[in-house]
């Protein structure tokens, strides 16, 4: 299901576009998310052609980072435009395999699936549900939100940091 039409890029509406549109937000961290990708498998090239070590540690922190970030948003996005749960979970893939973020994002905003506003932001519609609810809260106490959405993707960046790399050293 597509996001309501006042929300969408096709119509060319006269709303103007905030800094943290579902559309801006989204494709920064696209963007971003492939970047880091790159950084990594370059730092990881480095690496292994025993170059440098020094590379993977900073690569690999920002694009965890970039990556968990990029999830969050995945999920808000996915709630805000009512994407069916096969796009939502293609968006999630999307981050795991390399360079896949930018071209998935760029495929939904074709698609009329990122707005220019928030459909459950201040002044829009009532939400309905618990995710709804959340994202309606978060869209409305923006600065505690963010505050809370970095300690979120901080606490998860530590926990992954414990558990140790995806593929065990052997």
């Amino acid at each position: 299901m597509s996001t309501p039409a006042q929300n969408t890029p096709a119509t060319g509406s006269a709303e103007p576009e905030g800094r943290f549109s579902p559309r801006r937000l989204y494709g920064a961290l696209a963007l971003g998310e492939m970047i880091t990708w790159a950084l990594l498998l370059f730092g990881m090239a480095l690496k292994y052609t025993d170059m440098t070590p020094t590379v993977v540690p900073v690569a690999g922190m920002l694009h965890g980072i970039v990556f968990v970030s990029y999830c969050v948003v995945t999920v808000f996005v996915w709630v805000d435009g009512r994407w069916s749960a096969g796009r939502g979970a293609l968006g999630l893939l999307s981050a795991i395999i390399p360079f896949c973020t930018y071209p998935f994002e760029r495929n939904t905003l074709k698609a009329g699936l990122l707005g220019t506003s928030w459909r459950l932001g201040a002044g829009g519609e009532e939400p309905s549900g618990p995710l709804e609810r959340l994202q309606a809260w978060c869209l409305r106490h923006t600065a505690l939100a963010i505050a809370l959405g970095v300690v979120f993707v901080g606490v998860v960046v530590t926990v992954l940091l414990i558990l140790g790399p995806p593929i065990p050293k052997g």
